[in-house]
Parts: C-alpha cells; structure tokens; sequence
C-alpha cells in the first residue's frame, strides 16, 4: 500500500463495489487525509447505488408477481400530454426483460431532459419490445382527450412487435383482449410503467421542438404546448396553430373571425 501513490489508490478504489474488498480494508489503515477523502466517497456512493438498487426492486414488485403466476411478456402503457392546449397526445407500450436494471427510473416528469433522453435510449435498446401511439389535436377536438388518449395507447400495445400477455396501465382501462391492471401513479409503482412514461414523454416532446422549428413564435420548445402565460400571449398575438386543440379552453372561445 505506501508503494501507491494517492492517485494510483483512489483510481483503484473509484472501481470498487464492496466495502468489504480487502483492498478497501487496507485503505482504512492508511493514514493519508487524501485516501481517507476517497473511502468518504466511495461509501457515498455504495450508499446511494444501494437505495437505487431497493427502489428499484420496489417498483418492479408487480413485474416479478406476474412472473411467478406465469406471465411472459408484461407490457407497461403510459400517456403524455393529455393537458397541454398544443400537441398530440402520445402513448407508449414497453415490455421489459427479466434481468433489466436501470437505476434511477422514474416517473418521467421527475427526470431531467437530459436523463430522459440517455434513458430514451437505453430503454430502447435493452427492452424486448417498445412501440408508440400518437393522436393527433384534430382527432382529439373529434372524440375528446380521454378516448384519444385511450386509442392512443392501444395503438401502442397493437404496435408491439411482441404481444403481451397482460398490461399494467397508468390510470387507465382500455379494451382488451388479455388482462391488465390499472395503477394510479403507476410510473412511481411499476418498472414497465416508467419505462413507458419516459417513451412517450421524449417522443412527445421531440415532437414539439420539431412544431417548434416551423412556428418559432409560440415557443413550444419551452412549454410543449402546455398553458403558459407566454403560450397565452402567443396565442392571442398569433392566433392557433394546426397543432392546437379548439376544444380546449381558452381556445374554445375564440371567435371563428380570430381564427
């Protein structure tokens, strides 16, 4: 050990996992503040991969129930932007395998843009399956945000390249031809929800920012069509997009002769 240099031990100690490794041991007897400092962190960060590792244990309790009772392929289905006053509403379906583990997963609206995006990516290429389904505002003003959101996500679940055999849904119950279950805060109770929630939200949301580019005025970047006060304003200056939903106050009452 004093034939390392405090750089060399906290190199090896920033690759060590258990607190019980010898290596690890050793380090407590030496008496360098430097290594000292670095068996700080390395306990902090042990400490925080193991609640990581327990939430997510915790939220795939449903997933590993369905398991032993003889499901395959469960499906997790949620929605984004059902009350933005722009934009579609989109759902996705994913379906996980066994041994997936992404620490850190959560209901969409609780991680950065930037998390959301790497966990965008990882989600599609470790899931066994992920598909989409986007409904439109002209369709939403047709049949209503609840049945738009619905039908958006059994496009979702129809689009899956692999069919489930049961579905845990977000607050929802769409018809269905095998079991599902509806959770109430579902993408802070199940893995296969969350999953979903973050496909759906970085779908939806790279949506906007593309509605951004062709009407740079309303700002959509920043809000995602929700009812900001700058949205407001732009829509009262503007006027509506093709993007926006008439159905939904305050667009509802404008005057045809504003539009």
């Amino acid at each position: 050990m004093t034939k390392m240099t405090i750089a060399e031990i906290k190199g090896k100690l920033s690759t060590m996992k258990d607190l019980e490794d010898p290596f690890v041991a050793e380090c407590r007897n030496d008496s360098r503040k430097g290594i000292q400092m670095a068996l700080k962190s390395l306990e902090r960060t042990i400490a925080k991969e193991q609640l990581q590792r327990e939430h997510f244990e915790s939220i795939c309790a449903y997933e590993h129930d369905l398991r032993r009772k003889g499901y395959r392929f469960i499906a997790g289905v949620d929605e984004a932007g059902r009350g933005p006053l722009a934009g579609p509403v989109v759902a996705a379906a994913v379906i996980l395998p066994e041994d997936f583990y992404l620490p850190g997963l959560n209901d969409s609206k609780q991680l950065s843009a930037s998390r959301r995006e790497e966990y965008f990516h990882y989600i599609h290429e470790h899931a066994i399956a992920v598909s989409t389904g986007i409904i439109h505002s002209v369709e939403i003003d047709e049949i209503n945000i609840y049945e738009a959101a619905k039908k958006a996500m059994l496009e979702a679940i129809s689009h899956l390249e692999v069919s489930p055999d049961y579905c845990l849904i977000d607050a929802m119950e769409v018809p269905l031809p095998i079991e599902q279950l509806s959770l109430i805060k579902g993408d802070a109770k199940s893995a296969s929800i969350a999953a979903a929630s973050v496909i759906a939200k970085e779908t939806r949301d790279r949506m906007m920012m593309e509605y951004a580019e062709r009407h740079p005025e309303y700002g959509f970047e920043k809000h995602m069509g929700y009812g900001t006060k700058s949205h407001l304003e732009a829509i009262d200056r503007f006027g509506p997009t093709d993007w926006h939903r008439m159905t939904f106050a305050p667009l509802k009452h404008l005057n045809k002769e504003d539009m």
